[in-house]
């Protein structure tokens, strides 16, 4: 059974950075693409980042392109969301997900799902 588990979450000023990182077991990590999706109160869930099975290629939302970046390891089961110059419109709660093989940035697309951790910026 696949599992993640998100961490690294907290609360921040403006312009702040935080690392998030997602830990996987349950799977062949090196074969699932990996994505980071968020969730404001009163929104639907939306796409952040999303990298491919190797970490080749790596794919972001328009609203955080430049400030953020999407890393894992696979000899670690690990992937990473590295998050700089964060913003008040950046607070959600972050959720890491997985699919196996192709890349995909929508949620419907991923089939397992972490807890999410809490991300707030404040002003």
């Amino acid at each position: 059974q696949v599992r993640l588990v998100e961490s690294g979450g907290g609360l921040v000023q403006a312009g702040d950075s935080l690392r998030l990182s997602c830990a996987a077991s349950g799977l062949t990590f090196s074969v699932y693409t990996m994505g980071w999706f968020r969730q404001a109160p009163g929104k639907e869930r939306e796409f952040v980042a999303t990298i491919s099975r190797s970490g080749g290629n790596t794919y972001y939302a328009d609203s955080v392109k430049g400030r953020f970046t999407i890393s894992r390891d696979n000899a670690k089961n690990t992937v990473y969301l590295q998050m700089n110059s964060l913003k008040p419109e950046d607070t959600a709660v972050y959720y890491c997900a997985a699919r196996q093989w192709v890349v995909a940035t929508t949620p419907a697309d991923f089939n397992s799902w972490g807890q999410g951790t809490q991300v707030t910026v404040s002003s």
